[in-house]
């Protein structure tokens, strides 16, 4: 068996509990690789050739749980077209926090791995199509310089979901700085106590603001340094063309 050189170290993982729920994904019936972000793998610094095999395969599918890895589903809450909603990860799993050799820390997340206590009713799978488009779309982003997830790998699951048709089931491996989100902050303001509310906020400048701890007021840093962080973001986008059709605060993360 290839060493794939994965190099977990959870953090969010050791947040208070109620910030997520442990689960693995779903395991599906016949997965194969279509596509695999090769530089990308190598920037991570991890073998291209395990990645590619069976046992890489595998990891990518949600079939196996690589060394060190804590699956989990991240909860989140907020405003949705119009409403207060409960949300979270409904088809999407965090496999951990791969720290690459530089030292940089990302997360490592599958998407379409499966149903997740915050599915509401949803089926917790993707199609084929979409997974591809996400690929394209967030490499093309990296490409322009404008700050992004990124796409390691897409495996179709040998599956069909239904949507208006039935369409081959696939999930996509998701590279990003975190997966803090606004609405990750909206879910603690509105159902966890202050210190778990606090604890979040700690997290967050330690992960991404860290020049926050040297400040008199590190909260009000925190939130000024998310709108520059975001308004940036959205500048780029429009250099390029690009509208967000739905700039939710479930899809907003606080890291920009």
């Amino acid at each position: 068996m290839l060493n794939t050189n994965w190099n977990f170290d959870n953090s969010y993982a050791r947040l208070p509990e109620r910030f997520f729920t442990r689960l693995h994904p779903t395991p599906v019936r016949d997965p194969k690789l279509v596509v695999l972000n090769r530089s990308l793998a190598e920037e991570l610094g991890l073998n291209r050739e395990a990645l590619a095999s069976e046992e890489g395969v595998a990891v990518f599918a949600g079939n196996r749980v690589p060394e060190g890895a804590e699956p989990l589903a991240q909860a989140y809450a907020g405003h949705q077209f119009g409403y207060f909603n409960m949300l979270g990860d409904g088809r999407a799993i965090l496999l951990g926090e791969h720290v690459t050799p530089s030292g940089e820390r990302v997360d490592i997340q599958l998407k379409g791995s499966g149903r997740t206590p915050y599915s509401r009713g949803g089926d917790g799978r993707a199609a084929l199509g979409p997974m591809l488009r996400e690929y394209i779309i967030s490499e093309a982003m990296d490409a322009l310089r404008i700050p992004t997830t990124r796409s390691l790998a897409v495996v179709t699951t040998g599956e069909v979901v239904i949507r208006e048709t039935e369409l081959p089931g696939a999930i996509l491996t998701r590279v990003a700085a975190s997966h803090v989100r606004v609405g990750t902050f909206q879910y603690a303001a509105r159902f966890l106590s202050k210190e778990e509310l606090q604890a979040l906020a700690d997290y967050a400048i330690e992960r991404h603001y860290p020049n926050g701890e040297q400040t008199s007021n590190r909260y009000a840093f925190l939130l000024e340094e998310v709108m520059k962080k975001q308004a940036a973001l959205v500048a780029k986008w429009q250099l390029v063309g690009f509208i967000h059709g739905v700039m939710n605060t479930d899809n907003m993360t606080i890291s920009g």
